[in-house]
């Protein structure tokens, strides 16, 4: 399977357990089911679903892992409703005002006794290892989701010591210049048709543009007021396009037909070995990306890295 989005972390150190100590430590917190009074359950699944039960794929130096998440669907509306109604009934009965202790009592009773009634809804996240190379790849653009999962392996495992990568040069900063001046791109980087600018000053506001044709004389007078690009789509070696964020992040990634082509042409059996292919030609193009977004950032700064 491909990334659709992709935050990728640094470790500080050198990551020492193996990817069989892994797959026991994440096997002691299997995904179970929500019970009936779960508002949600975590836990970790094959990345290959019914296809197998190992919770560590292995693909040459790269280790695929998958957070399951189910949660129950109970709106807060219709909880306040239920309360509400039975404050009502209360005061109408007993002809004197509900406390707020006994709201707050009535939601939790309420609350109980709707949970086992209730939908649920189940995501997967994925995300990859690879010690080796001393980085993690998550398969999301939501901050959220990605502190949840990396919460959940740190718990899971007993440390996880990584960080968001730091570079020498402000993206937003080279960004902007990348759009102003075509001379600048890296090699292998394309300017795509999409970005956004945000203001620096106590006023937070943003201008998004996207089209057949960026409207050059526009964004040249919303830099020269101060604003500067932190979103921006690109084109690398003609391979993927992606929404580049100035916080490293990728978005909407989209892969080229060259790359399709490799994945029609691995002649793969069954879905077990399609999920092998597709997962060795993602990490060999991002083996290659990662680096040279880094590198248009100045490089990065490792001097917080502890080397092996």
């Amino acid at each position: 399977m491909w990334f659709k989005n992709i935050l990728f972390y640094r470790f500080t150190k050198p990551f020492e357990v193996s990817s069989e100590t892994l797959e026991e430590k994440l096997a002691t917190s299997p995904f179970t089911p929500c019970g009936a009074s779960d508002i949600y359950q975590l836990g970790w699944a094959s990345p290959l679903q019914k296809h197998s039960e190992q919770l560590v794929h292995v693909t040459q130096q790269y280790w695929m892992i998958c957070l399951q998440k189910q949660e129950r669907i109970l709106p807060s509306s219709v909880v306040n409703e239920q309360v509400q109604e039975k404050v009502n009934e209360i005061e109408e009965e007993q002809h004197r005002k509900v406390t707020r202790k006994e709201k707050a009592e009535l939601k939790e009773d309420i609350t109980a006794q709707l949970l086992p009634k209730s939908f649920t809804r189940t995501s997967r996240h994925y995300a990859y290892l690879c010690p080796s190379k001393g980085y993690l790849v998550m398969n999301t653009s939501s901050a959220k989701v990605a502190d949840e999962f990396t919460s959940y392996l740190r718990k899971t495992i007993g440390s996880l010591p990584i960080r968001f990568p730091a570079v020498k040069q402000a993206p937003s900063s080279v960004m902007t210049h990348w759009v102003t001046k075509d001379e600048s791109l890296p090699t292998g980087l394309e300017v795509g048709l999409e970005c956004e600018l945000t203001s620096n000053g106590d006023d937070k506001g943003s201008i998004k543009y996207k089209g057949l044709e960026l409207d050059q004389e526009q964004i040249d007078q919303q830099i020269k007021s101060g604003m500067e690009v932190t979103k921006l789509a690109v084109e690398w070696r003609e391979s993927i396009s992606f929404l580049l964020g100035s916080d490293l992040s990728i978005k909407r990634i989209k892969f080229g037909d060259m790359l399709q082509d490799q994945l029609d042409d691995s002649n793969s059996e069954d879905a077990a070995a399609l999920f092998d292919a597709g997962f060795a030609i993602m990490t060999h193009e991002f083996d290659k990306l990662i680096p040279e977004i880094l590198e248009a950032f100045g490089g990065e700064d490792t001097s917080a890295v502890i080397e092996s």
